[in-house]
């Protein structure tokens, strides 16, 4: 079983979730956390899903298959393996208390 990570940002719409969960059950996998944000100002809708291939799918795959569904609600996707180190850029006001405050 290979664990990987979603990442979607597209226009809030009906149907997102229910896309994406259908679309992985489809493929064999597992859902086992699922993190979504619906922007009411922007109307933007945000979405994290780490899964599991159970049956063995490859990166490759998932990433093609999940390509109508992306177009279809013109999402910018992303799917990569989970334990993939993302790079982060952290950025404070104030040098002193503001970064000890996120840091520790």
């Amino acid at each position: 079983m290979t664990s990987y990570v979603l990442t979607v940002a597209c226009k809030s719409t009906r149907g997102i979730v229910a896309a994406i969960s259908g679309y992985l059950a489809e493929k064999g996998c597992n859902i086992v956390d699922s993190s979504q944000f619906d922007d009411l100002e922007t109307g933007k809708f945000f979405m994290r899903v780490s899964f599991i291939s159970e049956e063995g799918a490859s990166l490759q795959a998932i990433t093609e298959g999940f390509q109508p569904v992306s177009e279809k609600f013109g999402m910018a996707s992303d799917i990569y393996p989970d334990g993939q180190r993302m790079k982060a850029m952290l950025m404070v006001s104030r040098f002193g208390h503001c970064l000890n405050d996120l840091l520790y």
